[in-house]
């Protein structure tokens, strides 16, 4: 079986894709915006995957293998956002 690292190397999004991130920003007014990461496309395994072929994943592992990617996707979003919270202040200051 080839892996997410190598189907990436051969110009795909490997085995479920390559989570995205954006930027917008946060709060009501400009004196008190401040900016915000979101993941915009979250990896997931689909029933086309390559992990489905053959003797594959079954559908309640693919659920908890995409809860997981899920997660992974939101905690990489609250880790880059702190880092840029703290890069901002860091230029501001």
């Amino acid at each position: 079986m080839t892996s997410d690292s190598e189907l990436e190397r051969q110009g795909g999004d490997g085995v479920w894709g390559t989570d995205q991130y954006g930027t917008h920003t946060v709060g009501i007014s400009s004196s008190d915006a401040s900016l915000g990461v979101v993941c915009v496309y979250h990896p997931q395994i689909t029933k086309d995957s390559v992990l489905r072929g053959g003797d594959g994943l079954d559908d309640e592992t693919e659920e908890r293998l995409n809860a997981a990617l899920w997660r992974y996707s939101e905690r990489v979003s609250t880790l880059i956002e702190a880092e840029l919270d703290e890069f901002v202040r860091q230029t501001q200051g």
